[in-house]
């Protein structure tokens, strides 16, 4: 797996915008941000300066806008993270990780079913 950018909370919320609308100009980046949170425009500009130092993303100028595409994939992130974070606070296994949330009543009825589920479909597959 290849190295990935370090990518704050903030500038995570930024690269999943990025990720859903790729390519995507700057207002339009701003734009989405502002039906979600109360961030000003040169917040937004400072993240997306720092992605690009940061080569998470790539910025071309298109007249007088830039347009974003990612560097880093998302599922690719989101595998390294959740590697790191079990890694982290359950010793690198995800049993560990379940049996915390069961032992401190942390998942409903719902959140169980659907783990039954899953795994039950994963059987099914031949645990691939």
């Amino acid at each position: 797996m290849k190295e990935m950018p370090q990518i704050s909370e903030a500038e995570f919320e930024v690269m999943k915008v990025i990720w859903d609308y790729e390519p995507i100009s700057t207002p339009d980046v701003v734009e989405k941000f502002s039906n979600k949170s109360d961030w000003k425009p040169n917040t937004i500009h400072t993240m997306l300066a720092r992605l690009v130092k940061k080569k998470a993303l790539h910025a071309r100028k298109d007249g007088r806008v830039y347009i974003y595409t990612s560097l880093v994939e998302k599922h690719e992130f989101v595998e390294q993270k959740s590697k790191f974070f079990l890694k982290q606070f359950f010793g690198g296994t995800i049993n560990s990780m379940v049996l915390n949330f069961i032992e401190n009543d942390q998942l409903s009825n719902e959140d169980i079913s659907e783990l039954q589920k899953i795994l039950s479909m994963r059987d099914k597959k031949g645990g691939k």
